[in-house]
């Protein structure tokens, strides 16, 4: 069975909109701050991540991201999101992130979905970077399908 990074992020006052409910940004901030603790700092915190094997000279970019609001978000004090992810697809030189963002833990449906297609980036060269033999393996150990966005023709 495929692994997942799940992860808590801590709501805040700064996330709510006037009608007392998380805006829509805020909730694509909770998934990029997700992410960036997928990709760098790992389960641990200490830079064992999805992307820590790639070299110093390459970075992820985020090259689309869709997102589909399936709950009201509602905030609520001391109470953090619920973030998972996982990898649904694996190209030449890129890949594509899963998100699940819950508002308590993952007997609750999700609230947000999205799919974030990253592509890797050499500095060096000014050009998207292959993925190595020990990127791909760690990407392939969190391969599964990926979430059900509105629209979507079925696989």
């Amino acid at each position: 069975m495929p692994e997942t990074f799940t992860c808590e992020i801590q709501a805040r006052l700064r996330d709510i909109n006037a009608g007392g409910h998380v805006d829509n940004v805020e909730a694509i901030r909770v998934v990029e701050e997700a992410r960036i603790r997928f990709f760098g700092l790992g389960r641990d915190g200490h830079g064992d991540g999805l992307t820590a094997s790639s070299p110093a000279h390459v970075t992820d970019l985020v090259a689309s991201q869709r997102v589909d609001y399936r709950a009201e978000m509602r905030f609520a004090t001391f109470q953090p999101f619920v973030v998972r992810m996982w990898v649904g697809s694996i190209g030449r030189s890129s890949f594509t992130v899963q998100s699940e963002v819950r508002l308590a833990g993952p007997e609750h449906p999700a609230a947000v979905v999205a799919e974030t297609a990253v592509v890797m980036w050499s500095h060096e060269h000014q050009r998207s970077w292959e993925h190595g033999p020990e990127l791909r393996a760690s990407l392939e150990r969190f391969l599964a399908e990926p979430v059900d966005l509105r629209g979507r023709p079925p696989r």
